[in-house]
């Protein structure tokens, strides 16, 4: 009897320790974690880009801080999931932080990725140490549109019909005609092209429509946190505009490149580079 005894809890121990193993929890991205440093810093990436965008930013910060590059699912070759949305994308980051006890970690978010750290902040203040905002707007729809008020039950169907129709040369032409107006550095232009052909298309197409939906100039008064605002040199032009969004959010410091667009990292990189480590070492 005893025996029995024995070998029933050592079978219920099994199938709790498969049990707990088995449900792991899932995030919509996938993870690439460097550096030892007290401080963490999480790294978003733009639409349909791979973490790798961020390569030389880790390279030179990750002596002195715990890096966490994500590649959101369905982007640059990583799996996608059934049914991507913003909202969902952006529970996902805020479980993963919570989940691994990252004590109020730097959010930097590049074009939708900043919106991400965007709605990270203002959302959950609590979780969020200081965002900075690599080219993003609140509400980028109302650039063209400044009367623009977002659809509760969007629907992105006909967005997925259309581009999962084109044909890879339709849609590797399209990538190929936009991208110019992103992306200075010549030399870069194809990696990036690379990632939106590596990407899911449905993924792709529906977290453009989302995005496009979204609308976050009002609960961005919510954040509490440090904020810096880095602007591709163009929107120097469009000052008031870009300063309306932003006049919700408290102690926002916006700077505006010198040269280059989109992918400021890469057109404008030392000036990039110099913003951000004057911000980190702030105290």
């Amino acid at each position: 009897m005893k025996k029995f005894t024995f070998l029933l809890i050592i079978m219920l121990f099994f199938l709790a320790a498969c049990n707990i193993f088995g449900q792991q929890k899932s995030y919509p991205f996938e993870v690439k974690k460097t550096g030892k440093g007290n401080q963490s810093i999480i790294l978003i990436p733009g639409f349909a880009s791979s973490g790798d965008v961020w390569n030389e930013t880790t390279a030179k910060f990750e002596k002195n801080f715990t890096c966490y590059t994500l590649t959101m699912a369905g982007f640059a070759g990583t799996k996608p999931q059934a049914d991507a949305s913003f909202k969902d994308w952006e529970k996902g980051i805020a479980d993963y932080i919570s989940n691994n006890k990252i004590d109020k970690p730097i959010i930097i978010g590049h074009s939708m990725g900043g919106g991400f750290a965007l709605a990270l902040a203002a959302d959950y203040p609590e979780l969020v140490g200081k965002i900075i905002i690599v080219d993003t707007l609140p509400c980028l729809a109302a650039i063209s549109d400044p009367n623009f008020t977002s659809k509760e039950n969007n629907d992105c169907t006909p967005t997925i019909d259309k581009l999962t129709a084109m044909t890879e040369e339709q849609f590797r032409n399209m990538q190929t005609q936009t991208m110019p107006r992103l992306l200075a550095d010549t030399s870069m232009q194809e990696t990036v092209i690379g990632w939106s052909m590596e990407s899911d298309r449905k993924t792709f197409a529906k977290m453009y429509c989302d995005f496009s939906n979204t609308d976050l100039r009002e609960k961005i008064k919510n954040i509490q946190c440090p904020s810096l605002i880095l602007l591709e040199s163009f929107f120097v032009n469009l000052k008031p505009t870009i300063e309306g969004q932003y006049k919700n959010l408290k102690n926002a410091n916006l700077q505006y490149a010198s040269k280059g667009l989109h992918f400021i990292m890469y057109d404008d990189k030392d000036w990039y580079l110099n913003q951000l480590t004057n911000f980190l070492s702030a105290k």
